[in-house]
């Protein structure tokens, strides 16, 4: 998890407790799974005897961070960043420990100093020590630069915030390490050079590598949009089949990311992969833990239960009391499997073209798609391969009336509930 640091770190944490802090962007009112790593940084850091703090960033929040960004992003009102703020302390609750006797994790908000200042003062006391050259050096800053839109002085200004942010934790909490994403590298050096300037104190950063999956692509991006760790923004079962889609190349590496596991069941994990990848074990694996960390143990063994059902369902030839049988048993676990809801209606007459089914129920990103993947052989229709494109679903192929099940490849089954 770690990508770079400055000097004289390890020392510190040998010396003794160290207080740190990660700061978390308020643009949603939940994190997705992109936040994951630094929210597993504080956890494991406030397991291993150090306090956390997570800021989010009320204030900040108003003003947006260039970081990555290739363009400006809409301002926030003081009422969105309020309902964000409250949905990422509940989330933020599941990984971090507030009431712990020795080193209890803290939420606190930039805004309750960011919004105190008057911007004579901010000028004088924090601005003075920054010069235009230093801040022009900062990647964040210079790729803004050669954009066509440019950046504005508003996000200018986001590294002094920041850095005001680190002096101010310093001050209040004895915090003395700021850690981030690898892009925050900037950023958090500009905190560590004011707490030199105006404290005459050492203090410290650490940042971790942007996560990428093996192909290339920005981890947590899919074709049917963000992961969200709210429930009400991404189904669990839907969170909990984007870890069941990892990668073999990316899938050990993604346990020690975003789980607790020990090295000894890591490593078995990946003895397991290699040699029989076709079990998917790591990624079962992999999948229960992320989903029991952000929506609870009991939730999480629910859906793993009914994911289990979804795939050992037989739907092949059933007909009569053993098809109601087994639309039964389908519909009980449909609010906890992928699944899709439509009209009984539609599916009378013509019924529906196979690529719209695919399509809705998300098992490709759009219809073109949909079309090669029928065409490849790649969809089944309870569990009967069908590669024409041009092929149509009727009421009278759903099992009882009642259900559906389509399977891209070997691993998605998504339930269609025909009411």
């Amino acid at each position: 998890m770690l990508y770079d640091s400055t000097d004289g770190l390890a020392e510190a944490f040998s010396a003794g407790r160290v207080t740190a802090y990660i700061g978390f962007d308020p643009t949603a009112s939940s994190l997705h799974v992109g936040s994951l790593l630094p929210v597993m940084a504080l956890a494991r850091l406030q397991r291993s005897g150090h306090s956390p703090i997570a800021i989010v960033g009320g204030g900040t929040g108003m003003i947006g961070d260039p970081s990555g960004k290739a363009q400006e992003r809409s301002l926030l009102t003081r009422e969105q960043l309020d309902e964000n703020l409250e949905g990422i302390r509940r989330q933020l609750s599941r990984f971090l420990d507030f009431d712990a006797p020795a080193n209890p994790a803290r939420i606190v908000n930039n805004a309750d100093w960011l919004g105190q200042f008057d911007l004579i003062g901010f000028l004088r006391d924090t601005g003075k020590y920054f010069t235009v050259n230093y801040m022009l050096q900062k990647e964040s800053v210079n790729r803004r630069l050669e954009s066509a839109d440019g950046i504005s002085y508003t996000e200018f200004s986001y590294l002094l915030l920041q850095a005001r942010d680190f002096v101010e934790l310093f001050d209040r909490f004895g915090c003395t390490l700021q850690m981030g994403g690898s892009d925050q590298w900037g950023n958090i050096t500009a905190g560590i050079d004011l707490i030199r300037k105006v404290r005459a104190r050492k203090a410290h950063g650490l940042v971790m590598p942007l996560v990428t999956t093996a192909s290339g692509v920005k981890f947590g991006k899919t074709e049917a949009g963000t992961i969200w760790l709210d429930p009400a923004r991404t189904a669990p079962q839907e969170f909990r089949q984007f870890w069941l889609n990892t990668d073999d190349r990316d899938v050990v590496r993604y346990l020690k990311y975003f789980t607790f596991l020990t090295r000894a069941e890591i490593d078995d994990l990946a003895t397991i992969t290699a040699s029989a990848p076709e079990k998917r074990e790591a990624q079962r694996v992999l999948a229960d833990q992320v989903s029991a960390l952000v929506h609870g143990e009991e939730d999480a063994a629910r859906i793993e239960r009914a994911n289990s059902e979804l795939f050992s369902a037989t739907t092949v030839n059933v007909t009569g009391r053993d098809a109601a049988q087994v639309a039964d048993r389908l519909v009980a676990i449909a609010a906890d499997v992928p699944s899709t809801t439509m009209a009984a209606s539609e599916f009378e007459g013509d019924g529906v073209a196979l690529i719209d089914l695919v399509a809705r129920a998300k098992l490709a990103g759009s219809k073109s798609e949909a079309r090669r993947l029928v065409q490849q052989g790649g969809v089944k229709v309870n569990e009967r391969r069908v590669s024409d494109p041009g092929a149509r679903v009727t009421r009278a192929d759903a099992i009882d009336g009642r259900v559906l099940l389509l399977q891209k490849g070997s691993r998605q089954r998504h339930l269609i509930r025909l009411t």
